[in-house]
């Protein structure tokens, strides 16, 4: 499985930008990668005042490397960027070694 993580920093974003950044998800970014080809997973994740991030789990290097060249060639243009008003810090190819699902399971819903 091939990971791709793209991190945003919040340090210097303006007030507000985590409930934008939340209300984005959960109306628009979410659907965009339900169900989308090559993608196994990905999940949003936040610290207040610090970093916005995407962490992406592609089926094949291939799929992994296509979305990559795409987000880079476009990443100043990115909604993230646009809401964060600045581009991303880090857009980072890695190896997920495994993933383990607990008794609760993934709940693949968006929510702000």
């Amino acid at each position: 499985m091939r990971g791709l993580t793209v991190r945003w920093s919040l340090a210097d974003a303006p007030e507000g930008v985590e409930e934008q950044l939340a209300s984005y998800v959960a109306e628009t970014s979410h659907a965009r990668f339900t169900g989308m080809a090559g993608l196994g997973f990905k999940t949003w994740r936040m610290r207040r005042g610090e970093w916005f991030e995407g962490s992406y789990v592609f089926g094949s290097d291939e799929a992994r490397a296509e979305f990559q060249r795409t987000f880079e060639e476009g990443a100043a243009d990115a909604p993230g960027s646009r809401i964060i008003g600045s581009p991303p810090v880090l857009v980072e190819a890695c190896d997920v070694v495994a993933i383990a699902e607990g008794w609760d399971g993934f709940t693949a819903t968006p929510h702000a």
